[in-house]
């Protein structure tokens, strides 16, 4: 299956080698080369100085607007390829329920122009920008395709890679590659995007992307719980999951982190687990009286957030603000809800400060201390638990001995053999997610 695979990549790319002599002599030239970070405007451009650095065995970095920069191995790179002038909304069809966009388009434009007609990106893509910066700063769609980090609602609707509906790029040759439209496609076969997806830029450049978009809900409000302990907390969120109220945000926040949170229609202190419910006024309402018959909570020790103030809790959980301006270590965690409880049962030796999303699949674990010997125990306990872990922000001097990315050998043998089918020489983002790749 695993050679089958490869070679279906290899047949791919090698189609897109066949394109003529004389659309290459039209491209236009790019005359700023020389320079060390490289800005082009067009998808011509990227090629040539792909092609460039292909043929010189040029180390190329590539970037949107930074914001995920600090995320991944250090590496050597030559050049940088900025791709922040190649920007702009290519297609837009609200009634079709897609956009199709240039890779260096900010988000917060493609948010603007979607909220013209009630739509937006569904997936909720993390920004990490008060991690890093201390304030919001989401990147470009590029940047959010390359690293596929989801927000809240990843357990209802996916992540991007489940939204992605084509894209266009250049591989580490400088050539044009393709995948999918502009419409939901039901077909067989392999699907690039989903490779690319999660790639950090190892693969190739995205250049062109079109994505699905969704109609916001009418309407929303969001149930919160007032916890003892984090096993009822857990509770909570199992049974919301599976409960026909349909949420599309469970999270639960110990009380260390409880205030982040103000709003008048939150008097209780204390842990919290909180449930989004999302449809029509009637709709929303008539679920939370449901789920909360289901959960067997009573009003004294329940709040019901407003559509304002739930949006604004979401908001904030999406953004990860309970860690502005964190000057600590932060580790992203994925686990089978079943195993959340033992996990962290296992990590507190380690002193962490953490809260739960989707569901109680997704932990984000802050270390104050951390080193290669501790970081290696908690991988440890992640795979026993069927897990994995990425860490997200760590001290400068550990990055070049400690892998922060999970991977077993079999897996790591195919992403080099992927690796190899795209970017033969290794020239972009180079060690970027794992040593040698």
């Amino acid at each position: 299956i695993l050679e089958r695979y490869i070679r279906y990549l290899e047949n791919v790319l090698r189609k897109e080698e066949s394109m003529s002599m004389e659309e290459k002599q039209n491209f236009q030239t790019f005359q700023g080369f020389s320079s060390q970070i490289l800005k082009p405007s067009n998808q011509e451009q990227i090629c040539q100085i792909v092609r460039e650095c292909y043929k010189k065995n040029i180390p190329l970095e590539i970037l949107g607007l930074g914001t995920k920069k600090k995320i991944g191995r250090n590496f050597q790179s030559e050049k940088t390829l900025d791709l922040s002038n190649y920007s702009g909304i290519i297609d837009y069809k609200p009634e079709e329920l897609y956009i199709k966009v240039k890779s260096g388009t900010p988000l917060k434009e493609i948010k603007d122009h979607l909220d013209k007609n009630n739509q937006h990106l569904a997936f909720e893509p993390t920004d990490f920008g008060f991690i890093f910066s201390g304030k919001r700063d989401e990147g470009t769609i590029g940047g959010v395709m390359s690293c596929n980090f989801a927000g809240p609602r990843r357990f209802k609707v996916g992540s991007i890679r489940d939204h992605v509906l084509g894209f266009k790029g250049v591989n580490g040759k400088g050539e044009t590659i393709k995948s999918g439209g502009t419409v939901v496609k039901n077909v067989t076969g392999y699907d690039l995007s989903k490779i690319l997806s999660g790639a950090f830029g190892t693969l190739a450049i995205l250049t062109e992307i079109s994505i699905k978009v969704l109609p916001k809900p009418d309407s929303n409000k969001t149930l919160v719980i007032d916890n003892p302990h984090l096993k009822k907390g857990l509770e909570y969120l199992n049974l919301s999951l599976a409960s026909s109220s349909d949420p599309s945000g469970a999270v639960f926040y110990p009380d260390y982190f409880r205030k982040h949170f103000t709003f008048n229609d939150l008097v209780f202190s204390g842990p919290i687990t909180a449930v989004r419910i999302e449809g029509s006024t009637l709709s929303v309402d008539h679920r939370i009286a449901k789920l909360k018959k289901e959960l067997k909570v009573n009003d004294d020790e329940t709040a019901i957030l407003s559509e304002e103030q739930s949006e604004i809790f979401w908001d904030n959980t999406r953004n990860l603000k309970v860690f502005s301006n964190l000057k600590q270590n932060l580790i992203r965690i994925v686990v089978p809800s079943s195993e959340t409880f033992d996990l962290l049962n296992k990590l507190k030796i380690f002193k962490i400060k953490y809260f739960i999303d989707w569901g109680g699949n997704l932990i984000w674990v802050q270390i104050d201390n951390i080193s290669s010997k501790i970081l290696n125990e908690i991988k440890m306990i992640v795979k026993s638990l069927n897990g994995y872990l990425t860490v997200i922000k760590v001290e400068e001097n550990l990055k070049a001995t400690i892998d922060l990315f999970t991977i077993d050998p079999i897996k790591y043998d195919l992403t080099q053999k992927i690796k190899k089918s795209f970017d033969p020489k290794r020239i972009l983002n180079p060690g970027k997610m794992y040593i040698g790749i």
